[in-house]
């Protein structure tokens, strides 16, 4: 694997939706993203966004669990969000979320890989922050076809005094 660097959200939406156009997934090919309910769906919806325009079916499963996969759609005014199902799954790319490696996760890297062996033919790409699949040592037994290893650092807080202000 070669390494890039870019910045902020476009570092991370712009190589992704590359990605998806070099591979070759157009109108009716199936993405299908896998993550933590909550923490990874926001992340998994601004991806969606990223490749909203190339019309694939997109879709979110909760942790590694395929029975409750749920359609990513595009709301006017809103964005991409995780809506109804069920779906049956044919992927063409799965996308798994950093926050799957995470302490205390259900869901070793070993299922991972072998998820990934389920689905023939598709690609795998991992999305993560601060170098979590590194950190859970998951990259001696997963082996992505696309890496995208953000980093949140620093995180600047800046408030108010709680007794001022409106």
């Amino acid at each position: 694997m070669t390494d890039e660097r870019y910045r902020g959200i476009t570092g991370l939406l712009r190589p992704y939706k590359e990605y998806v156009q070099d591979i070759g997934i157009h109108n009716g090919d199936q993405i299908v993203y896998y993550g933590c309910v909550g923490t990874c769906t926001p992340f998994v919806e601004l991806l969606a966004v990223a490749v909203r325009g190339l019309h694939a079916d997109q879709v979110f499963v909760p942790l590694l669990d395929e029975t409750k996969a749920q359609k990513i759609v595009s709301i006017e005014d809103i964005g991409m969000q995780v809506s109804g199902g069920p779906v049956s799954l044919r992927p063409k790319l799965l996308v798994i979320m950093g926050g799957l490696a995470m302490p205390y996760m259900p869901v070793t890297k070993e299922q991972v890989r072998d998820l990934a062996a389920c689905h023939t033919g598709a690609k795998l790409a991992g999305v993560c922050f601060m170098s979590m699949f590194e950190k859970a040592g998951w990259l001696d037994t997963v082996d992505f076809d696309l890496l995208i290893d953000a980093n949140l650092d620093p995180v600047i807080v800046k408030k108010r005094d709680p007794g001022t202000g409106c």
